[in-house]
């Protein structure tokens, strides 16, 4: 069995904020997590950075949940086994 599985990353800044916004649907399940980056103003501006930043922190909560979740189901089907 083979499927396809979409993570979208929406990116929203400003002059010294980024959010990153990380979505990822599997098999009827929602998985949403956010991920910001602050530049200190005294620092120079490198939007990638703060990109960078901001998306990995957003992917590592998305991991946790996506791990949380798995690790539930592993518990219920040992209930129910």
């Amino acid at each position: 069995m083979e499927q396809d599985v979409t993570l979208s990353i929406h990116l929203s800044e400003d002059e010294t904020n980024t959010e990153a916004t990380a979505r990822l649907d599997l098999r009827g399940e929602h998985f949403e997590s956010t991920g910001r980056a602050r530049r200190n103003p005294i620092d120079p501006a490198k939007p990638l950075i703060g990109e960078e930043l901001a998306i990995a922190r957003a992917l590592r909560e998305l991991e946790a949940m996506i791990t949380a979740s798995a690790e539930d189901k592993i518990e219920r089907y040992l209930v129910d086994a």
